[in-house]
């Protein structure tokens, strides 16, 4: 697509030959060229055009956001502080901390540590995160991809610090839990409304459960999936994430009863 804008120039000027930016997140990149004629008036070419993609087949955007630690589903419900993963795999473990009814909060690439890794010289990453759980305990973790080396969780306990590593596996075993989280999680940024919270809530207080299908007919005020996800999220309502994928009739009750 090309556009041109003209005008005329009372006095001489230099123009920049050749400008161009790629703006994010979009896919497309911008080249602004100077068209000048002879006439004393002048011109500018914009031209945009999309960004190639890599080798993988995603866009340079996506390329981008893999870097910078992002990765799907962007949300967190209890992470006290951005989010930043290092893999896929420790976004999974996150997943995981933000259904665990036993967490209370967690935070990514914590502080606290750095004497205790320093004094092994470990040159490994820092931890993924630090989970504070209901009992009060904080426990530095590190997501163990292809390495565990137990003398960093000796040296966290000589500073009188909890610390453990985590799996591949042990995160994968979880699939169904995992998966639900992961569904669950795209709604994230979502807030169910007090009407519709209140109206679900004496539900189930009245019936002891229901099934997904049946308090998906009770939200008014929000979109039904992203009004209930949000209660589950936020520890209203719960739902077995360990029995299966969640479906129609999944039950669901009020959280701890």
């Amino acid at each position: 697509m090309k556009q041109f804008i003209s005008g005329r120039l009372d006095a001489r000027i230099n123009v920049l030959y050749l400008f161009s930016y790629v703006q994010e997140p979009s896919t497309t990149a911008t080249t602004l060229t100077d068209c000048r004629n002879r006439g004393g008036s002048f011109g500018i070419a914009v031209e945009t055009t999309m960004n190639p993609s890599n080798a993988e087949g995603h866009s340079t955007r996506d390329a981008v956001r893999t870097a910078g630690g992002r990765f799907r589903p962007f949300g967190t419900v209890r992470c006290s502080n951005p989010s930043y993963f290092r893999s896929q795999l420790s976004r999974d473990l996150g997943c995981l901390l933000d259904v665990d009814d036993d967490v209370v909060a967690w935070s990514c690439r914590p502080y606290g540590m750095e004497a205790a890794l320093r004094d092994i010289e470990w040159e490994g990453p820092p931890p993924d995160f630090m989970a504070t759980y209901s009992n009060g305990r904080e426990v530095y973790i590190h997501v163990a991809e292809d390495r565990v080396d137990p003398e960093v969780t000796e040296a966290a306990a000589c500073r009188q610090l909890w610390h453990r590593f985590v799996q591949a596996s042990e995160i994968n075993a979880a699939s169904h839990r995992l998966q639900n989280a992961r569904d669950l999680l795209r709604y994230a940024n979502y807030r169910t409304p007090l009407g519709d919270r209140i109206r679900l809530l004496a539900a189930l207080e009245q019936e002891g459960s229901a099934s997904v299908a049946e308090c998906l007919s009770v939200f008014r005020e929000i979109a039904p999936m992203a009004g209930l996800s949000s209660l589950i999220l936020n520890r209203f309502v719960a739902v077995d994430l360990d029995a299966g994928l969640i479906s129609p009739d999944t039950v669901v009750r009020a959280f701890g009863s």
